[in-house]
């Protein structure tokens, strides 16, 4: 507990006269009212958005109101009765010297943890300026972003029915960017990137309840780990990953087996690798507290990823993988894969087996130009079958899937095989919606780090309501950026690059009522 500072307020004439009086100590602004003998002490600044309090209504129950926007405060609990916001109240003292108000501030620990609930009671409304006004507090308070990411991690990560998704995956992104705002002293920026992260989770999780993990314990395999997953088993999956951290294993122990799980199959678009590396990333920016919320929620996705080499579109993924031996000797580049299927896309990685790196630079470079001669027109039809609603954020995952790849391959190498034949499942299915005959010159980058530096800037002022849009937007560019510092000068950067820059300044279709619609009629009258 910290030690009252009584101060004495000085002349009352006012407050005798009309019930209330606005007293100023330094940098407060303290709203003091009379009834009966009664006193009581608030801010005056209403805590929504800082409209003076002395300016509202005074119910007869002592329910202050500001005017501005209607919110109600119960000034003998404290409590705010319509809006969010806690007001702070004071108190006030009155004896024969004089009537005196209490300013001491509370423990900067105690400001920190009220900010930190009141984030989490923001989300059952989705109160995104009230998320953003208790950032602010924490870290006045001297908290760090960090610890809120942290802190929201640990509250909610048993509310995702299907396991980890966007929200925690970008976070990673987000809290990079941050940081690097922070270092520039773009506060404001800062502050914003660290507001995608926590709004995406609310947005994710609201009204959501709780759908608890075991809290079994098994001793840890990693086969068995595996094993588990494969078979969509939930209980024994996070029963050994528990048993795992309890033995004081940490992320990068339980990774191998968590990256060999995600590329068992296509799993989900390729979102199952790109989070194996994102919580890793995530981690290491957070520390080991937030290991087991992020690993089981992991896992959980694991468990329920969609499975799309087992669909007829991507069913000769498993054919072709018990071809690779590792012998094909033919020489292969990026002209090999145009036009070409899936199933063709990966025969031809068989003929060059032996050409990892080869295969990897070759396909990378498709994937980029097959994203930057997208066919928007596509994305903005109405009238095709719903097994080709693809749009901008399916060519996204190509790469952002690359990049991952890039780098879990890079650790473990003995998953290069399943990941190139996976990156063939992308190349093949998207080069059917691509129109390579328009001129695409504009948009190659002249200069890459004015770009990044314009692109980023960009980031925090996005204006997409959803946060899975922004997210994207974020991880597609922070991946090209990965990969286009690891490539030489040439073609292969110059088509990457151009590739993320017609995304992010090209339309992009955030709802499709016209097209679902039609759809749904289509389906429902063949559904017999």
């Amino acid at each position: 507990m910290t030690k009252p500072i009584w101060i004495k307020v000085e002349n009352t004439t006012k407050l005798s006269e009309k019930g209330w009086m606005v007293f100023r100590h330094q940098s407060k602004q303290i709203l003091l009212i009379k009834q009966g003998d009664t006193f009581f002490a608030v801010n005056n600044r209403c805590p929504h958005e800082g409209y003076p309090l002395s300016e509202g209504s005074l119910s007869k129950d002592c329910k202050l109101t500001c005017n501005w926007h209607n919110w109600k405060f119960d000034l003998p609990s404290g409590d705010t009765v319509v809006g969010g916001d806690a007001l702070r109240h004071y108190t006030v003292r009155s004896d024969d010297a004089g009537l005196w108000i209490d300013v001491q501030d509370a423990p900067q620990s105690q400001i920190q943890q009220k900010a930190l609930d009141n984030i989490q009671d923001s989300f059952m409304r989705y109160e995104y300026d009230r998320m953003a006004r208790e950032l602010s507090r924490l870290k006045q308070a001297g908290g760090s972003y960090k610890q809120a990411v942290a802190d929201c991690i640990s509250r909610n990560y048993d509310r995702f029915e299907y396991g980890l998704n966007h929200a925690f995956a970008a976070a990673a992104d987000w809290l990079a960017l941050a940081g690097e705002l922070e270092e520039k002293d773009q506060d404001d920026e800062a502050l914003t990137a660290i507001l995608e992260i926590i709004s995406h989770v609310a947005w994710d999780t609201l009204r959501e309840k709780s759908f608890p993990f075991t809290a079994d314990i098994l001793d840890y395999d990693s086969h068995a780990l595996t094993i588990a997953i494969e078979r969509e088993d939930e209980n024994t999956a996070v029963s050994l990953a528990r048993g795992a951290l309890g033995e004081g294993l940490t992320y990068r122990d339980l990774e191998p087996a968590l990256a060999k799980a995600a590329y068992a199959h296509y799993n989900d678009f390729g979102h199952s690798a790109i989070y194996v590396y994102k919580v890793g990333q995530l981690i290491d920016q957070l520390g080991p507290d937030v290991t087991t919320p992020l690993v089981l929620s992991l896992i959980r996705h694991l468990i329920y990823a969609r499975r799309e080499d087992l669909i007829p579109e991507f069913r000769h993924y498993a054919e072709a993988l018990t071809k690779w031996d590792g012998t094909g000797e033919q020489d292969i580049k990026v002209q090999d894969f145009a036009d070409l299927s899936v199933n063709k896309t990966m025969d031809r990685m068989l003929q060059s087996s032996a050409g990892i790196d080869q295969i990897f630079m070759a396909i990378h470079e498709t994937l980029a130009r097959n994203m930057l001669y997208f066919e928007i027109a596509r994305d903005q039809s109405t009238d095709h079958p719903i097994a080709q609603n693809v749009g901008w954020l399916s060519f996204t995952h190509s790469l952002t899937f690359a990049n991952a790849t890039r780098v879990l391959c890079g650790r473990y190498p003995d998953l290069w095989p399943q990941a190139l034949l996976q990156l063939a499942c992308f190349s093949g299915r998207n080069v059917g919606f691509i129109d390579g005959e328009q001129d695409m010159s504009s948009w190659y980058v002249d200069n890459p780090q004015t770009f990044f530096e314009q692109e980023f800037t960009k980031l925090v002022d996005h204006g997409y309501p959803e946060p899975i849009i922004s997210s994207h937007r974020l991880k597609v560019l922070t991946a090209v950026r990965e990969d286009a510092r690891m490539m030489p000068s040439g073609d292969a950067r110059d088509i990457l690059l151009a590739s993320v820059s017609r995304f992010l300044n090209s339309p992009l279709k955030r709802k499709h009522s016209l097209r679902t619609a039609k759809q749904a009629r289509q389906f429902v009258m063949r559904e017999g």
